[in-house]
């Protein structure tokens, strides 16, 4: 087939950047890494990239395609020459540039090991007897378990591009893989250091890194779960969790958010006095509703009962997120008819076909 590929190349040395297109023969089956080791090969040796496992394992061929991060590994490039497009090429996101498509990962690594990524068991001599640990409580942690450090949700953060102190979705999701393990010993250290700025709460829940994550990690509900980990041991002097606490009890009283009490709620009284100009503004626009009597939901009933339930079952914290992505996945698995895996392409066996007699 005949493929074209816009590569953005960066020469380190001029501290210039240029847009170079490039044409080439490449059989059918090939994937964006092919492609560039054909560009290297055939073309142009200078072309700087980083490979190793080539197969989504590694994590190491993370980039940009047409501005969103994929591991070249794993984007085939068939559909897109039959299509007649050119995508455009680029370094990762978030991350300085050393050449080419060659991002720095050190500032990446320097996240992850800020938030201790190995268990803390709580003890300094070898246990002689084996903790075995349930599957149930493995589940936990089983999609951050996932991660290949590839750096695709870094390059896609929004919150580190305004904030690049921001501990990030990759060095958050390791975080819950062992603020969830149940050998570690040293839970709630983790959540106050997780939680101070530039940490769990400084999250803008754009969902990009949940998205591009090309192992079905899910960063963004580690971190959901971090932040209901964090409310559970009671650390919640941070504002991002006074919000989110504020959220669950208006949500469970009246079934709607009531946004004239969120700022008092949150930020505090005195904070709120100096944001009357800007209410009043609002009120006169028709945009804030009369805070007495508050409006309740027809169904109030449900939000309450399911309040109630989740208390009952305790499934506080973690647990309770755990359980919705536990019926999500089935959700989402039964409704293409068993096709597609809930945890990422090749994270678990699919089941073997049966006849129409129910035999394997």
């Amino acid at each position: 087939m005949q493929v074209a590929l816009k590569i953005w190349r960066y020469d380190p040395i001029a501290g210039e950047r240029a847009l170079r297109e490039y044409e080439f023969d490449a059989p059918e089956w090939a994937t964006l890494l092919d492609c560039l080791d054909i560009v290297k090969d055939r073309i142009d040796g200078t072309l700087a990239y980083r490979k190793s496992c080539r197969m989504m394992i590694c994590g190491s061929c993370g980039m940009r395609m047409n501005g969103a991060a994929v591991l070249a590994c794993k984007t085939r490039m068939y559909d897109i020459a039959q299509a007649g497009e050119v995508p455009v090429i680029s370094a990762m996101g978030n991350l300085p540039i050393v050449k080419d498509l060659v991002v720095d990962m050190e500032p990446f690594w320097g996240k992850i090991r800020a938030v201790t990524p190995w268990l803390e068991p709580g003890y300094t001599e070898p246990v002689e007897k084996e903790r075995v640990v349930s599957q149930e409580r493995m589940d936990v942690i089983h999609k951050e378990s996932l991660c290949i450090m590839c750096g695709c949700c870094v390059s896609e953060c929004n919150s580190m591009e305004a904030d690049p102190d921001f501990l990030g979705p990759a060095a958050l999701a390791k975080g819950m893989r062992f603020v969830g393990d149940a050998r570690d010993e040293a839970t709630v250290e983790r959540l106050q250091e997780y939680s101070n700025p530039h940490g769990i709460w400084d999250c803008t829940r754009c969902y990009f890194c949940q998205e591009r994550c090309p192992k079905g990690v899910d960063p963004r509900d580690a971190i959901a779960k971090l932040g209901a980990e964090a409310v559970r041991h009671g650390i919640d002097s941070d504002m991002g969790a006074k919000h989110a606490k504020w959220f669950v009890t208006s949500s469970k009283t009246t079934g709607w958010l009531r946004e004239t009490e969120l700022v008092p709620k949150t930020q505090g009284i005195a904070a709120s006095i100096k944001e009357v100009k800007f209410a009043m503004g609002l009120l006169t626009h028709g945009k804030v509703p009369p805070p007495v009597p508050p409006h309740v939901a027809k169904d109030v009933g449900e939000a309450r009962a399911l309040y109630d339930l989740v208390k009952t079952q305790e499934r506080a914290g973690a647990a309770g997120i755990v359980q919705g992505e536990k019926a999500l996945s089935r959700l989402e698995f039964e409704d293409d008819g068993g096709e597609r895996d809930p945890y990422g392409e090749g994270s678990f066996p699919k089941p073997l076909p049966v006849d129409k007699d129910g035999n394997e």
